[in-house]
Formats: structure tokens, sequence, C-alpha cells
């Protein structure tokens, strides 16, 4: 079962390889996307570290480090379907409508084993939903509503920690998050990202193409 459809606290029962091409996707396509990055975040690659030393011995795991944490939060579209010129547009848009925000903490902590990965969801979720539904906007302005990709409501803000790379039971998994002792990660969320990002080598890695601010908390 998906994150988005599991309850508050509760585990998939089954996981499988993350790493399938979804459709579009091949070697040497790029992806348009913003996310939320976590440079300069010592709280929250503390905890995922402790995961991760957690997992190590697990087998069929992809274990992300600190440089390609992330909150997956709205895509785009293929680099190679947008022009240079739409795309600044988008970036001004988002940039306005993001720039209204105030800076806000979340908590991540503890993990929760989903299909296709073992992830931290942000608590509360509420704030970093707003952020997707601007971005939304953004989209949805430049590119035509109609345009505007992925499902506005299945959206459980996360950071993955490990990608799940095989087909079978989550047990394994649940029992080793469940005795992994950890103290939740608290941080200021400050700014949006939007990025060019492959999964070329079964990681997400990405260049940033531009940094967009939040307001700063008063």
């Amino acid at each position: 079962m998906s994150l988005a459809d599991l309850p508050p606290g509760q585990n998939a029962e089954q996981v499988r390889n993350h790493w399938w091409w979804r459709p579009g996707w091949h070697v040497g396509r790029r992806f348009f996307a913003f996310h939320i990055t976590f440079d300069n975040q010592p709280a929250l690659h503390d905890l995922a570290a402790t995961y991760r030393t957690a997992l190590a011995e697990m087998p069929s795991l992809t274990l992300i480090p600190d440089q390609w944490l992330h909150l997956t939060m709205q895509g785009v579209g293929f680099t190679d379907g947008i022009q240079p010129a739409v795309l600044s547009q988008l970036v001004e848009e988002a940039r306005n409508l993001l720039a209204a925000v105030p800076a806000f903490e979340v908590e991540f902590g503890p993990v929760i084993v989903a299909d296709e990965a073992i992830v931290m969801p942000a608590e509360p979720p509420h704030p970093v939903q707003e952020l997707r539904r601007l971005t939304r906007t953004a989209i949805g302005r430049v590119f035509g509503e109609e345009q505007v990709p992925e499902n506005a409501d299945r959206f459980r803000p996360h950071v993955s920690v490990a990608y799940l790379t095989a087909d079978g039971s989550s047990a394994p998994y649940v029992k080793m998050v469940n005795q992994t002792e950890a103290e939740k990660a608290r941080l200021t969320i400050t700014h949006v990202d939007l990025i060019e990002m492959h999964r070329d080598r079964q990681m997400y890695e990405w260049q940033t193409i531009e940094r967009l601010p939040l307001a700063r908390r008063t």
C-alpha cells in the first residue's frame, strides 16, 4: 500500500522494487520538479544516519546519503518538453507565490515502511501541503490548469531514507525500524527548490536550477 493510502503510524504489509521505470523515464532523460532539499540541516542528517546504520545489513535496500535527501513535492515535466522562456516564467510565478509564505518548523520521524520506500513523514503535513498547492497554482497559471501533473489530493509529505529494491514482505524492515531508537528531527523549512533530476544510477540526483525562498519568520 502506498504511503498516501496508509493511516498514520501504519506500515505497508508488502513491499516492491522502487526502481521500475515510470512512464516517460529512461536513462539520460531529465525531469524538472519542485522539491524541498536539506543541505545544512544537521538534525535531519543525524536522524537519517541513525536509520541508515540500523538498516545497513538489511537486504534489498538503496540507502540515501545526506546529499540526496529530499522531500518530493511537485513534478513539473521532462526537460526536453519545456522551453527555457517558459521555465523562467514558471520560476517567477512560483517565486512570487512562495515569497508570501513564512518559513515554518516541521518534524520528521519515526519512520514508516511504505510499499516502495522507508520514509520519515513530515509533521504537521499541512504547511508542506500548502507549498505544494502554490507550486501547482504556478504551474497551472503558466501551462494551463489541465497541464498540472500528478494528483492534487494524493500527497503525504515525507523524506525517504531508503528505497526498496525487491518484492516481498515488509515484516523484516518493520521489525528493524521498530527496534531503532531515534529522536525526532525538528527543522525550519526556508525555501523550495526547482531542480533538474535524473534516476540513471538508482538514486535521485539533481542540480538546483532556482532556490525560491519563503518569507522570513517574524
